[in-house]
């Protein structure tokens, strides 16, 4: 049996449901995937990039407190986030959804 999402530390019910969209639905798939890859996940299927949700993920499945990242490693972390969003995350698409919900077409998650 398969262990929820929200069964590591410092990933709750919020986190867990972006990342059932994305289809990442148990523990150990998110671990097996890893946090940069799921993360671009996230992005693909509609979440807005927020580095500290990047960092929390990461720090999550290393197994570390949320605000554990600091200096150095926070700057490199940047940089993955980055890239990631350069790659992952439409920001016209975004707008356009967003643009759509305004006006009640569609009811994002």
């Amino acid at each position: 049996m398969s262990e929820p999402v929200s069964s590591i530390k410092n990933l709750g019910p919020a986190y867990e449901a972006a990342l059932t969209r994305a289809g990442i639905t148990s523990a150990e798939a998110l671990r097996e995937l890893g946090a940069d890859k799921a993360y671009a996940r996230l992005l693909e299927t509609g979440s807005k990039p927020h580095f500290i949700g990047y960092y929390v993920l990461v720090m999550a499945l290393q197994g570390r407190p949320w605000n554990d990242c600091k200096g150095a490693e926070k700057a490199k972390l940047r940089k993955r986030f980055d890239a990631i969003k350069a790659t992952s995350f439409d920001s016209d698409l975004s707008a356009f959804e967003a643009e759509l919900d305004a006006i009640g077409v569609i009811k994002r998650a």
